[in-house]
């Protein structure tokens, strides 16, 4: 049965071509949306940029047939533009305020009630979960958008690892002949992918194992003790310093929950590379402006004064794997050598960045497109790190299946030039880690 969707401004400020993934149904734009999204487009960041290309792909639309009637959809629907928002009787006596939201609202319900007899169903598709409550509150369906989500839920998305129980005789083949085939696997594994290898007759007898050429597991060819001072406390953590490492590996992706030591083993790992192998000629760090909270509002000083604040979990970290060494020498790196340069993203576009390690913080912050225009300034020999945590978002129109940090995960996982590993385990501090599961 064909449906009629009613589609929210957040649908579009994510994702400005989301008219077009709703096969053959009908497809309704209320008027406010377009007064909204209008009210977006002058933005300089990347909710500007979506508003500015739903407007032009809107216009070019247009141009096939009249926006109110309707245009036919590739996929062989029906997209039209409603000016229909009427207050209904029932609709303003819980909703009374005239906002954006109950005038969607209005437009879905009348719909629903012109369709009521030939079971025509309205639904509302929006991210607000206002709107959608309200929308349930007076019989109306509503759904989040999906076709942004990388998967379904959070727990599906790839974890870069894996615990299997196998018979004692392939643990101790693979420490004899330093390999085994995966035959006992009953679905492919994914380049780089890492097996915590169990015997299945409850020993405590394991292996730890990384799957290079998605037929045989292999030993972790890097098995430093420390980097910079830096001891992987875990599984996990090593398999992330294995993945760092690497150098043919030219994008590595890690996830985890605050204080499972992602951003610091990722700079210690970067130090090494850069000024004890030479192996790139700098370190790039860079991290979205999102606040977490309110907004401070402008900054005063020159532009490194004005990324202080918010570049200083970064500092935090590199003045504690300098403690060992001079502070001095720090800043040298950072002022006079220039090997250690701090960014905003704001300053990346457009850029190409070659021979250096690249680490980009807080990436569950970036959406799909970010990431893309992020990866693809990535020049000859360089490394590019994403970290961050997708349950802490603070962008207002992407979630935990929706960012650039799983959309990167979830489009590299089967690529050889790419890995990912998620961390499990805080390592911060016992109350750190206890508040990460409480909180």
């Amino acid at each position: 049965m064909k449906k009629i969707f009613v589609l929210d401004t957040n649908v579009f400020l994510n994702d400005p071509m989301a008219f077009f993934g709703f096969a053959d149904n009908e497809v309704v734009i209320p008027s406010v949306v377009i007064e909204e999204i209008d009210s977006k487009k002058r933005l300089q960041d990347d909710v500007g940029r979506n508003a500015r290309e739903f407007v032009r792909a809107l216009d070019r639309l247009r141009m096939q047939a009249p926006l109110n009637q309707g245009v036919k959809t590739p996929g062989g629907g029906l997209l039209r533009v409603e000016m229909n928002h009427q207050k209904n009787e029932r609709l303003f006596r819980f909703f009374p305020e005239a906002n954006g939201d109950n005038r969607i609202l209005s437009v879905a319900y009348t719909l629903f009630e012109q369709h009521r007899e030939d079971q025509i169903p309205v639904i509302i598709v929006s991210n607000d979960a206002i709107v959608r409550i309200k929308a349930d509150s007076i019989g109306l369906y509503a759904e989040p958008y999906r076709n942004d989500q990388v998967v379904d839920s959070r727990d599906q998305l790839y974890q870069g690892f894996r615990e299997i129980l196998v018979p004692k005789e392939v643990i101790d083949q693979f420490y004899r002949e330093k390999s085994v085939k995966l035959d006992f696997l009953t679905e492919s594994p994914h380049f780089h992918e890492f097996f915590l290898l169990k015997d299945e007759t409850g020993s405590n007898q394991s292996a730890l194992a990384r799957c290079r050429n998605g037929n045989m597991l292999e030993p972790f060819y890097y098995l430093e003790d420390q980097i910079w001072g830096i001891h992987p406390r875990n599984v996990q953590q090593k398999m992330a310093m294995e993945l760092l490492l690497d150098d043919s590996v030219p994008l590595v992706t890690l996830s985890g929950r605050a204080g499972t030591g992602k951003t610091l083993l990722t700079l210690a790992t970067a130090l090494s590379k850069v000024l004890d192998e030479k192996k790139y000629l700098k370190l790039l760090v860079a991290r979205p402006v999102v606040p977490m909270g309110r907004d401070i509002g402008f900054l005063p000083g020159e532009k490194d004064e004005k990324l202080r604040p918010w570049m200083q979990p970064i500092y935090d970290n590199l003045e504690f794997l300098f403690s060992a060494e001079d502070k001095n020498h720090l800043e040298n790196m950072m002022a006079g050598t220039k090997s250690i340069e701090i960014e905003a993203l704001t300053y990346i576009r457009g850029r190409s960045i070659p021979r250096q390690f690249i680490i980009i913080d807080e990436a569950q912050n970036l959406t799909r497109h970010e990431a893309k225009t992020i990866i693809s300034r990535v020049g000859e020999n360089s490394k590019i790190v994403l970290v961050g945590d997708p349950e802490q978002i603070d962008h207002p129109y992407i979630d935990s299946t929706s960012n650039g940090l799983s959309y990167t995960v979830e489009q590299f996982k089967n690529q050889p030039l790419a890995g990912h590993v998620t961390l499990i385990k805080g390592e911060r501090s016992a109350l750190a880690e206890l508040a990460a599961n409480l909180l």
